[in-house]
């Protein structure tokens, strides 16, 4: 992402295209993002996933980098042209490196990911949908928490009950950069809190593909019901309406994967051909 669109004050656009349709993008902001150019809807959606993640308002974040909270909500869009010095005090308002941003953004751009990640809470349709595009792209299919329970020689449950979750998150971090490293062909199914790390979060941005598989929560509701677990309904009387809340707090921070497919609109069938379509471009064939 070296020739990005971010730019220095008094300086000229390294992209004539971004430049000329600057004032499309601008009259977008407030109605969709569907005149952006690419780059910038990565650095935005880079911004706004890290924004989340150290859980500031984009108001908040505004006020602590000195913009406006609507010049914000521009760039998360992907419709501000943000130049690097307004770039340089939003990253540091984060908390989150300035090469950080734009490297993570211009790696997507270069393609070069043959890690591609499934997002999404229980019941989106991870396990059922991965193995099949694996299958159908020449690629394998690895369960994240299954590598962590690997490497911790424990189960999931006795890993929380024991260690506490900032050890599980570490270990889930570790695996999931070990599987990057190996540069195979990979489709990952990953545990839904993945995107509540920053660490692993930006790992994800930078250097993996990831699908976000969406779901109405009466379908990740009856999903997981249909695989015979009957903790969701045994716990707590009111878990249909902490799904929502829980969908509320995370669909923020998938939203800013690279693909999302809809598997209550499209179905499983549809789904799966949509999910095997953007494996292929990812991985090249």
């Amino acid at each position: 992402m070296v020739s990005c669109a971010v730019y220095c004050h008094n300086s000229t656009v390294p992209n004539s295209n971004i430049a000329a349709s600057a004032k499309s993008r601008t009259r977008s902001a407030l109605g969709g993002t569907e005149d952006a150019h690419p780059l910038l809807r990565r650095i935005g959606a880079a911004l706004r996933s890290r924004r989340l993640a150290v859980r500031l308002t984009s108001e908040a974040a505004a006020k602590k980098a000195g913009l406006s909270r609507r010049f914000i909500s521009m760039v998360e869009s992907g419709a501000g042209n943000i130049s690097l010095l307004n770039l340089a005090e939003l990253c540091t308002a984060l908390n989150v490196g300035l090469a950080e941003i734009v490297t993570e953004s211009v790696g997507k751009a270069a393609g070069a990911s043959r890690t591609i990640v499934l997002l999404g809470i229980r019941g989106a349709g991870k396990s059922t949908l991965g193995p099949k595009a694996a299958e159908a792209c020449a690629a394998r299919f690895l369960e994240l928490d299954s590598l962590v329970e690997g490497r911790a020689g424990l189960a999931l449950r006795e890993i929380f009950a024991v260690h506490g979750e900032a050890y599980y998150r570490t270990l889930e971090h570790e695996s999931l950069l070990s599987i990057v490293e190996s540069g195979e062909r990979t489709i990952v199914a990953a545990g839904g809190g993945i995107v509540l790390h920053p660490d692993t979060l930006a790992l994800l941005r930078a250097r993996c593909t990831t699908v976000w598989l969406k779901a109405t929560p009466e379908h990740h509701w009856s999903r997981v019901a249909d695989q015979g677990d009957r903790r969701p309904f045994e716990v707590r009387t009111d878990a249909r309406t902490a799904l929502r809340a829980l969908l509320r707090r995370r669909n923020p921070l998938y939203a800013g994967s690279d693909h999302a497919v809809d598997t209550s609109r499209l179905g499983m069938a549809g789904a799966q051909k949509r999910l095997n379509e953007i494996v292929r471009r990812a991985l090249g064939g």
